[in-house]
Parts: structure tokens; C-alpha cells; sequence
């Protein structure tokens, strides 16, 4: 089934890049809006360049570090029981091919940025992090259809998530100046990292539904009745989720206008469509 700390982890790394990835996305809008284009990650300014690709280290390094803990920690260095492959860790080497595939998403994209090896488009970058999310959503996907009662409702709901994800990026690709696109990429991360502790809190945590209690790491429902209440709740968690990162993303925005728009994005709206002011 999994642990606190098995979605906590994930939920941190996804989280971080969502927020960070949302804020510069209004913050490259808000300052010149007409030039705007989507960027599949996002430097970070300042410190004589020394964190410019600090986003790529974060994927990366941990990507790599928590692989190492489902393909290595996990099932203790015991791939092999019998001359097959570890029965009891087979959910760990799924995790860790997934994993795998946002590592490989991070290295590319560093050698893309720093060396002259590999120098690709943005949109191959963004079809490349589209291959991660793909081998995520089919992960979560097949997980959704073994897993059983409230802990299959939370594993559906993440598979919406990682969809969007993966259809966002891909978006992306194909419109390379939209910045609803843009935006939607980085909300859809952002839910995810979220989704991944509203998992860890609920079946792992003290937020678990009345009737339900986590067993031999499996979680059960003492009823019907109370399998539905707690995908039910469930479902208004999605909901506040949702409401609380846009409201988040407008009052990104309304920063990032403020302090890096000059005041110039209220003005593009007030400009003379056709002769019309000129009418008025």
C-alpha cells in the first residue's frame, strides 16, 4: 500500500516545482506579455548564477534519492528471491521505474541547458517530461484498479491529476506561447504535490475517515456506508485543493503585476480596439 513518508517525499519534490513553476510563469507574463513563451523549467535569478538551475538539481537528485530507496532500501538488496524477481517488492521496482523516468527528464534537460552535447527545443524538452508523466500516469492508472475501496478512490483521483499533468506538457508543446497552458502545467503539479499529502494525512495519518483504520498496512472500512463517506470526503478535499491553489495563482498574479508589470497589463486592456474609444 505504501507509507506516510512514501507520499510525503514525492509530494514535496512535486510541490515545490508546481509553486515554483506557477509563480514564474505570471511573473514572465506580468512582465512582458507579448513575448511570452513557456518554459518547460525555470531558472532561478540571482547569486552570481550559482542557482540558476537549481529546479533541474531538485528533480534530479530527487528523482535519484528516492529510486535509491524503493529499488535499493527497500527491498534490502534482495532482487531475486528464489531465481525470480522479489514478489514482496514488486510495487518498489514499479515505483522506481516511474522515478527513474523523471531522473532521466532531469538529466537531459542539464545537459540540454549547461553543454553543447545534447542542445534540443523547448518543446522536445516538454515532450520528454511528458515521457515521465506518461510512465506515471500508467503506473498510478493500474495501481487505481488493484487497490480496492478508499484507498483505490484516492489513487483515481491522482491518476486525474498526473493526466493533467501529462496533457498540460503536452499542450505545452503545441502552443509554446500560451500562457493558460503555461499555467495550467504548473497547476496541475501543484494539485499533485498537494493530492500526495491529503494521501499521506489520510490513510496514513490522524485524518482518516470514522470507520476506517489502516490494518497490515492496508487500509479497511468497517462498512459500505463507510466506504462511501470517505470518498465522499474525499472528493470535497479534491475540491478545496483546487480552490485553494487557484485562489493561490490570482494572488500570484496580482503580486507579480504589481511589483513587475508596472502597472502596463491594466493599460494593454484599455487600448483602442478598431477606433472604439475613439467612438465613445
Amino acid at each position: 500500500m505504501g507509507s506516510f513518508a512514501g507520499h510525503v517525499v514525492p509530494g514535496s519534490l512535486f510541490l515545490v516545482v508546481g509553486v515554483w513553476h506557477i509563480w514564474c510563469t505570471v511573473v514572465r507574463y506580468a512582465s512582458d506579455p507579448n513575448s511570452f513563451r513557456v518554459r518547460v523549467w525555470n531558472p532561478v535569478p540571482g547569486f552570481n548564477g550559482k542557482l540558476e538551475y537549481l529546479e533541474l538539481y531538485v528533480i534530479s537528485i530527487g528523482a535519484f534519492v528516492d529510486m535509491c530507496i524503493e529499488l535499493l532500501y527497500s527491498p534490502q538488496l534482495k532482487f531475486f528471491v528464489n531465481g525470480v524477481l522479489n514478489p514482496h517488492h514488486l510495487n518498489d521496482f514499479e515505483h522506481g521505474g516511474m522515478l527513474l523516468m523523471f531522473f532521466v527528464y532531469g538529466i537531459v534537460v542539464l545537459l540540454s541547458e549547461k553543454t553543447s552535447f545534447l542542445p534540443l527545443p523547448e518543446g522536445a524538452l516538454c515532450l520528454i517530461s511528458a515521457a515521465a508523466f506518461c510512465a506515471e500516469y500508467l503506473l498510478f492508472f493500474f495501481h487505481s484498479t488493484t487497490h480496492k475501496g478508499l484507498e483505490g478512490h484516492y489513487h483515481l483521483l491522482l491518476v486525474f491529476l498526473v493526466a493533467f499533468c501529462l496533457l498540460s506538457v503536452v499542450a505545452a508543446a503545441l502552443w509554446p506561447a500560451s500562457f493558460p497552458v503555461d499555467l495550467c502545467s504548473g497547476i496541475a503539479i501543484t494539485l499533485q504535490g498537494l493530492w500526495f499529502y491529503q494521501t499521506a494525512f489520510t490513510l496514513y495519518g490522524p485524518t482518516m475517515p470514522d470507520g476506517c483504520k489502516l490494518e497490515r498496512n492496508e487500509g479497511t472500512c468497517s462498512s459500505h456506508d463507510h466506504v462511501i463517506h470517505g470518498q465522499l470526503l474525499a472528493n470535497f478535499q479534491m475540491f478545496g485543493l483546487v480552490f485553494l491553489v487557484l485562489v493561490g495563482v490570482v494572488g500570484s498574479y496580482i503580486i507579480a503585476d504589481r511589483r513587475y508589470g508596472k502597472s502596463e497589463f491594466g493599460m494593454i486592456h484599455m487600448k483602442p480596439v478598431d477606433g472604439f474609444h475613439e467612438q465613445l
